[in-house]
């Protein structure tokens, strides 16, 4: 049974063909492995540091630098660059393409290294806005730690560059899966010195600060890897700033709505890094721990599909209303693919936090305790983990029309409502319902995610104005997540059944039933995406049958 588009009509045409389903899987493929590493990574840090001021300081500190790669690498770069070059591609001006490449690239890296020079001399000031909670060495560290991550941030910026380039010419792969050289150094890093310093008076602090430096050296791998590949597409890189060019000058013009709105958003992390850091020890520490799982299907399926839609929607050629067709049915495909898997995810982070959390942290220094406390801040990240991914979907369709303020506009909207609520869920409210003041954090990730909802409504009003709506019924949501709470029911079951065991044999009973049941169900309840899934897992098991 197939779902029917509102208003009675067939569903459109989604325009889904083997390739874009090959590059969408490609996309995810690649994220899962660079993100299953990167969960190992967190593992790891959790033997060592668990919940502790050293991990406070090592999450405030990432934060600080990484901002530079999230709002001028991976966002603003990709939504301004992109376009313009794969719309290029698209019309065979491949030499065109190659001298707004040099172009961009150079205009990047003399940027980017102004911006990290001016980071390293103002790192004091930087600790003081961002992480005004700490004091004494906690802050000193922190301090430190900033000044070691920025020259890797610059590095990792150069590297967004190459995954625009790649991405481009459709090598999803590469480009997604390089962050797993990086998670390989800090691993490596973490298992080399942690054993040797653990042991010693501020042995955490020492580590903290070798596993920066790590982390500096896995981004300096990260750029390595993908330069032999985009060498060859673009036959090599030949720095020249052309500002004259026109279509450089459409890529900086886009840029700047783009960087400013990726800012603000990443504006709203570092709030809730800032409250973080108010409230009592680990608050910072637990928070990166949640944030790492719950950005985990953010990456998986909403960049994944994000990314693909968004190279297909700037290809898109022809009149306004041909071009508002291939949007309208790459929003309708993309948004189905995305809540599929999205609803699920959400309900797990809310019935079965402690589960996850423990399979992946609780180890060494990181206790079930810690697990709990991890579970609460994921609850509340579920509010707004399917808003989020859908705005994401709902930003690149704006991308791939040149229209950055947009998205721009409600970004603000979204930041302003993060940071009330943000600050009365985190400290009034504990105090109304007499909790202790820790599970603020929780209320963070809660208000976060009513934000996002209010942003995706903005988005998703707009540009159904302009290009029309894409159709997708809200049945099609219901049953998804009656499916879910199928799921979690038949999870909790199994929990509480079973005898006490170790977090991954528990794990792999209570989610593989959750998995197992929201697929059944799902299935049952007529959603063709649950057999296509089933037929791409089944169909090596076939060919190694026959």
């Amino acid at each position: 049974m197939s779902a029917e588009p509102e208003g009675g009509g067939a569903a459109p045409d989604t325009g889904e063909s083997p390739r874009t389903g090959r590059h969408v899987f490609h996309v995810g493929a690649a994220i899962l492995f660079s993100r299953i590493v990167g969960l190992i990574r967190q593992r790891v840090f959790a033997h060592y540091f668990g919940i502790s001021a050293a991990g406070d300081a090592f999450s405030a500190a990432f934060r600080i630098p990484n901002f530079l790669q999230n709002i001028f690498g991976e966002g603003a770069l990709s939504a301004s660059y992109i376009p313009v070059y794969s719309r290029l591609l698209a019309k065979g001006e491949k030499e065109e393409a190659g001298r707004v490449a040099n172009a961009v690239f150079a205009l990047l890296a003399l940027t980017t290294s102004l911006i990290v020079l001016a980071g390293v001399l103002s790192a004091p000031y930087l600790v003081d806005v961002i992480a005004g909670g700490f004091t004494g060495d906690t802050r000193l560290l922190t301090i430190r730690l900033v000044r070691i991550f920025f020259p890797g941030a610059g590095l990792l910026v150069m590297s967004a560059w190459c995954l625009g380039v790649l991405n481009s010419h459709h090598r999803f792969f590469i480009s997604y899966s390089a962050p797993v050289a990086w998670n390989l150094a800090m691993i490596t890093t973490l298992v080399a010195f942690g054993p040797r310093v653990s042991g010693l008076l501020h042995g955490d602090f020492r580590l903290a600060e070798i596993t920066a430096w790590g982390s500096v050296i896995g981004s300096a791998l990260q750029f390595g890897v993908q330069i032999p590949a985009v060498l060859r597409l673009t036959g090599g890189i030949r720095p020249v700033l052309e500002l004259a060019n026109a279509h450089v000058r459409t890529v900086v013009r886009n840029f700047l709505p783009v960087l400013v709105s990726r800012g603000i958003v990443q504006i709203s992390a570092f709030v809730d890094a800032m409250l973080a850091s108010w409230l009592p020890m680990g608050a910072v520490n637990a928070l990166t721990y949640a944030q790492s799982l719950y950005t985990l299907p953010v990456s998986l399926f909403g960049m994944s599909v994000s990314v693909v839609e968004l190279t297909t929607m700037s290809r898109a050629l022809g009149g306004e209303e041909q071009v508002a067709k291939v949007l309208r049915e790459r929003l309708y495909a993309g948004t189905r693919r995305l809540t599929f898997f999205i609803v699920p995810s959400s309900m797990a982070f809310l019935a079965l936090g402690d589960v996850i959390a423990s399979v992946l942290y609780q180890t060494g220094r990181f206790r079930h305790d810690d697990a709990i406390y991890v579970w609460s801040i994921l609850a509340g990240s579920a509010v707004g983990l399917l808003a989020s991914t859908r705005a994401r979907l709902y930003s690149s369709a704006y991308f791939a029309l040149r229209d950055t303020k947009t998205p721009l506009r409600y970004a603000i909207v979204r930041v302003a409502l993060t940071i009330v609520l943000g600050f009365l869920f985190a400290f009034p409210l504990p105090r109304l319902l007499g909790i202790d003041m820790k599970w603020g954090v929780a209320g963070l990730t809660a208000s976060a995610g009513l934000a996002g909802w209010i942003e995706y409504a903005l988005l998703r009003r707009t540009l159904d104005r302009r290009i029309g709506r894409p159709g997708l019924p809200a049945s099609y949501t219901a049953r998804l997540w009656a499916s879910a709470a199928a799921g979690a029911a038949v999870a909790w079951g199994l929990k509480g059944l079973v005898p006490p065991m170790h977090p991954v044999p528990l794990a792999a009973i209570v989610l593989g039933g959750y998995g197992l049941t929201y697929f059944a169900v799902s299935h049952l309840l007529g959603i063709p995406e649950a057999g296509e899934v089933a037929g791409r897992v089944l169909r090596p098991l076939r060919r190694l049958v026959r």
